[in-house]
């Protein structure tokens, strides 16, 4: 019978025992691993943004539980289905009540842009300062496609039913016990890092609910107030303006520009005095948010500079579109806010 055989003792081809090779060979897979990571998220990037947004839309649902929580001491379940029953209700009485008359205007206003637009065109074409009108005409147009799917988004919805679905159903599934999905981020964190990661999760969400009902108090009020104020001076389209004023108002800045446009082109289109109402309008409502409503949320909420909301907004608008513009600030809110946590995590350990 023959001997057993003895163990191998020699390294084998692919065993590496220098340190430092270790240490170069750790330190590629930790940068590959980041490469890919960045591949991932770049290839991921719309679904990633649908998961952000269901992450706002539970914001919203978890605040309004625990605003109704303060009043009425019953069961989360309970103060959800309230919620969502009420916002449903709201939803569909708009749109019952003012359903016709927002999808007419939506034809109407298109064409008044357009018609303006050529207006314009024409004039600076006259003056000068246009090489010819249907340069200009071309790219107005280009520009008013976007406005008009804006529009048919607030109208129909048709081409984004199946992602506002998924992020309605997503978002009512993180409001009803975001508590369990809390616990299952902080199972991915080390151990001895979950009570820092925990607290700044927490901070987090408080300023996401804040900064959104600041936003939605600033929408109802923009909306309300241009849609009367527009009404009273006989400027056509003045309920599908408000409708547009309060939407875009969720997005400073941007928003409010883009408002204006909308308003003194509707406006000049029915007389010079009914534009110059417009104006004053403009100029009225923004005035009164941006110096009465914006200071006195953004004590109460979140008071972010509006270089960096506008930057923000500049970049996630070119990356990512209209999501990713409409996303920028609650994502800017939240990144603010963690690394004021964890500037104040350094100076308490320097300390």
């Amino acid at each position: 019978m023959a001997d057993a055989a003895s163990p191998v003792v020699e390294a084998a081809p692919a065993e590496v025992r220098d340190p430092a090779i270790r240490a170069e060979v750790r330190r590629a897979a930790i940068w590959i691993g980041m490469a890919v990571a960045v591949a991932l998220v770049v290839l991921l990037v719309r679904p990633l943004l649908i998961i952000f947004f269901a992450i706002v839309i539970a914001a919203m649902l978890d605040g309004g539980v625990r605003l109704l929580g303060r009043v009425l001491p019953i069961a989360r379940g309970w103060r959800l289905l309230i919620v969502v029953v009420g916002v449903v209700a709201f939803l569909l009485g708009t749109f019952y009540l003012t359903g016709v008359q927002v999808a007419a205007q939506v034809t109407q206003l298109r064409s008044t842009l357009e018609a303006q637009a050529a207006a314009v065109s024409g004039w600076l074409t006259d003056q000068g300062l246009m090489p010819g009108t249907s340069d200009l005409k071309g790219l107005a147009q280009q520009a008013l496609g976007s406005l008009g799917r804006l529009s048919g988004w607030v109208g129909t919805a048709a081409g984004a039913i199946t992602n506002m679905f998924m992020i309605l159903v997503l978002g009512l599934f993180l409001a009803m016990d975001p508590q369990v999905y809390e616990r299952g981020l902080q199972w991915l964190v080390p151990r001895r890092a979950r009570p820092e990661f925990a607290e700044t999760l927490n901070r987090m969400g408080a300023t996401l609910r804040r900064l959104l009902a600041g936003r939605l108090l600033g929408m109802a009020v923009e909306g309300v107030f241009t849609a009367a104020a527009l009404w009273v001076g006989g400027v056509p389209m003045a309920l599908l303006l408000g409708i547009l004023s309060g939407i875009l108002a969720f997005i400073p800045n941007i928003g409010a520009f883009v408002t204006g446009v909308l308003m003194v082109a509707v406006g000049f289109s029915a007389g010079s005095d009914t534009g110059w109402w417009a104006v004053a309008t403009y100029v009225i409502v923004q005035g009164i948010d941006g110096y009465v409503i914006a200071p006195i949320v953004a004590k109460r909420t979140v008071d972010m500079p509006p270089a960096l909301t506008l930057g923000m907004q500049i970049l996630a608008g070119t990356l990512f579109g209209i999501l990713g513009l409409a996303l920028a600030d609650p994502f800017t809110a939240m990144t603010k806010t963690a690394l004021q946590r964890a500037s104040e995590r350094n100076e308490a350990e320097d300390g």
